[in-house]
């Protein structure tokens, strides 16, 4: 089936263009917000080629087409001149989310778009790590280059999450771009530097206080409140600040502003937070007994069908920031593999040929990391394969947890995240037992005790 013919029938089935309020899309999945939920054929859409799912989320009603094709789809449905659709969704989205769900969606927002360059990153730190392990020398010019390739994302990390941040909240990009770079100034002395004693911080008494300044490289959450504050007073300005005097008073008044609170009291305030949360987390994840693997990888897939696990993607950042390695993509990638191989054992044992084909697409994105299409599409339709992929998901944690795996990367998980495992042979070896726990434990269950449902 065209795409065209695709796009058409899912306008059709849902009501119309006109029963259109809203519209964007993820990776894999359309995403509507509809004036009448009551006009959405929700088996007549199933039945379009090409679409794996669809299901309600609050309010919002999404459609999952997969990697690549999403973006097709969403072109067509909102390319027309004649349509007069919404596609900025954030509005209407946040009023119908909770709490936790707003700010997993801001950080969603936030950092996917810098995740490729993390990815990047920590793929460049993989290869060069396993020409190491395989004895290449490097001279001092070589790897200084290695350096430069492995460590400039997450030194000017702050940028990169200012830039997003601001630009998600509807201020001027490189506003962000120079507030983090305020953050990471070389003036600022960098905080590993003073916590082994080769510089100070700045002090300064204000009110009666002493101050201790430092930079922020590595940090997530002083340059991503920084930013959101720095978008609000931007707007704010651009309101009333007249016109001939806008292009100078308002950046100067945003960044004197944001700076200022950033260096001297968002910034050392989060510092502390983060610090916290971090400790935390890997306290969690070093659980005795491999326990923390086992919960992380028993629950993180279920996270995923809340809508709320973007909200690990600071914790990822942060660690890779902090200690170059990530234990939490080795604790969740058993977890993506168990849904993969869940919805290939629904195929297998499907008769009917045309449900078979469906199941088994719907499995190939989860063997690449991305895993809505085999969870909405099969596993949770069908409920048993669902929840014996956490079983599966549960038991590759733990052997994560006991191997103290981890990762060089984030952002890359399944089949393809063994570039960022490349640095050792046993980390290899250690990703490859998580996998097959994963799939032996998943396909053993649902093989033996999930009944076909044609």
């Amino acid at each position: 089936m065209e795409d065209q013919t695709v796009a058409q029938l899912i306008v059709e089935h849902i009501g119309g263009r006109e029963n259109i309020k809203a519209i964007g899309h993820c990776s894999t999945r359309l995403r509507l917000t509809l004036h009448d939920k009551s006009k959405v054929d929700g088996k007549a859409i199933e039945a379009i080629e090409g679409v794996k799912g669809q299901f309600f989320s609050g309010e919002q009603y999404q459609i999952i087409l997969g990697t690549g094709f999403v973006n097709r789809i969403y072109d067509l449905v909102t390319g027309s001149s004649e349509s007069r659709i919404n596609t900025d969704l954030k509005g209407d989205l946040y009023e119908n989310m909770s709490f936790l769900q707003k700010i997993s969606r801001i950080l969603g927002d936030v950092f996917i778009p810098i995740i490729p360059v993390l990815v990047a990153t920590g793929l460049f730190s993989g290869l060069i790590n396993m020409l190491k392990a395989f004895g290449v020398e490097m001279d001092a010019n070589m790897l200084a280059i290695a350096t430069v390739l492995m460590k400039t994302a997450f030194a000017f990390l702050p940028v990169l999450i200012a830039w997003s941040a601001i630009k998600n909240f509807g201020g001027s990009p490189v506003i962000g771009i120079v507030l983090g770079l305020m953050l990471v100034a070389p003036q600022l002395p960098n905080p590993n530097d003073v916590i082994s004693g080769a510089a100070d911080p700045l002090v300064f008494s204000i009110f009666g206080l002493h101050l201790q300044i430092v930079g922020y490289q590595g940090s997530v959450l002083p340059a991503l409140v920084v930013a959101i504050i720095a978008a609000k007073v931007e707007r704010w300005l651009r309101k009333k600040v007249p016109d001939v005097l806008d292009l100078i008073v308002t950046p100067f008044v945003t960044l004197l502003i944001s700076g200022l609170l950033g260096l001297f009291i968002v910034g050392p305030l989060l510092h502390f937070v983060e610090l916290g949360v971090l400790g935390a987390a890997k306290a969690f994840m070093a659980l005795p007994l491999g326990l923390g693997g086992l919960i992380i990888g028993g629950t993180q897939q279920a996270i995923v069908v809340t809508g709320v696990h973007h909200i690990f993607l600071a914790l990822e950042t942060n660690l890779l920031a902090t200690t170059n390695f990530n234990p939490f993509n080795a604790m969740i990638t058993g977890g993506i593999m168990a849904q993969a191989t869940a919805a290939f054992v629904v195929g297998l044992k499907t008769t009917n040929k045309k449900q078979r084909g469906l199941y088994m697409s719907a499995s190939l994105p989860a063997f690449l990391g991305i895993t809505e299409p085999a969870i909405f599409g099969v596993n949770l339709k069908f409920g048993k394969p669902f929840l014996f992929a956490l079983c599966g998901g549960a038991c590759a944690g733990w052997v994560a947890g006991l191997l103290h795996a981890a990762s060089t990367g984030m952002g890359v998980a399944a089949l393809p995240g063994i570039v960022t495992y490349m640095y050792s042979a046993s980390a290899i070896v250690n990703y490859i037992m998580i996998h097959l726990v994963a799939i032996t434990v998943t396909a053993c269950l649902t093989y033996f005790f999930y009944k076909p449902v044609e």
